[in-house]
């Protein structure tokens, strides 16, 4: 039988399927649009294609789902027997996701919390994770979506790009900041900051950006129990070598993933993106 709270997200968390599938979790994807044809985030799995068509530049945008999408998934989910719906999304700095979300729940048959993570990615996905498992464990609604509050709160997100100019394409970074780098060969760290993406180091080669992207999730992990996704863009090679040396640099590390992202956040961050998620788990639900 499913949870009588139903949790939704959207497909920019990128979680791995056997999680999905485990816990029920219901992804409402966003679109991408290739010269002129929309697909939807999750659908677009040519990895090598995606590549080539993401460093052409200026043939790739983004949108976020209709708010009749969610009003349709609100229902299904209440078809299904749930009595509350919990739906986690996506920063509403870095897109509509949220605010298309809140309008598709005035039509919900059953009462909708909508969460805003403030991040993207497993930044987003552990909250939903987080929040998934207390409506197995039968939480109410209410509790749920505190849940899903308190891990996003609890996220780091950490990132690498080889260049800024898909994020000034976008908009979501300053084009001061891409010019600057541009002009110096600056390989940029950045992070999640108040829901924005923004600056927090430049390092001169790319060797040193990982490294040095690698200490701050060290950092961030401090001492506690954690649990770390290492999220790429082409680089799976780079993504588990960089996961291998966390597992032996964080002595409390409880569980780390790694995880590429899809075409939505790879119009945004470009090929060769690595990207480090740390989060404190979640206490079980009483």
């Amino acid at each position: 039988m499913p949870a009588p709270v139903a949790v939704i997200t959207d497909s920019t968390a990128y979680l791995p399927q056997e999680e999905v599938s485990r816990l029920g979790v219901v992804v409402v994807p966003l679109q991408v649009v290739v010269g002129g044809r929309s697909f939807d985030d999750v659908a677009w799995t040519d990895g090598a294609g995606r590549e080539d068509v993401l460093r052409e530049r200026g043939r790739v945008t983004t949108s976020r789902p209709a708010p009749r999408r969610f009003t349709d998934v609100y229902r299904e989910a209440a078809a299904r027997g749930a009595s509350g719906i919990v739906s986690v999304h996506l920063s509403a700095e870095l897109s509509g996701t949220v605010e298309a979300a809140r309008a598709g729940a005035e039509d919900s048959p059953v009462p909708v919390d909508v969460v805003d993570s403030r991040s993207i990615a497993m930044g987003l996905g552990f909250p939903v994770l987080a929040a998934a498992s207390a409506a197995a464990q039968g939480a109410p609604r209410t509790e749920v979506a505190d849940v899903a509050r308190r891990r996003a709160e609890s996220v780091r997100s950490l990132f690498y790009v080889d260049t800024l100019e898909h994020l000034r394409r976008g908009g979501r970074i300053g084009a001061a900041e891409t010019l600057l780098g541009s002009a110096l060969m600056i390989k940029p760290i950045l992070h999640i900051s108040d829901g924005m993406i923004v600056p927090l180091e430049k390092v001169r080669t790319a060797s040193r950006a990982i490294s040095r992207l690698e200490d701050l999730a060290v950092e961030a992990a401090g001492t506690g129990p954690v649990e770390i996704a290492v999220q790429h863009l082409g680089a799976r090679s780079r993504a588990e070598a960089l996961a291998a040396r966390l597992q032996g640099r964080i002595s409390a590390l409880t569980e780390v993933i790694v995880v590429e992202v899809g075409s939505v956040i790879g119009a945004h961050v470009g090929p060769g993106m690595l990207g480090i998620t740390v989060s404190s788990p979640e206490p079980a639900v009483s």
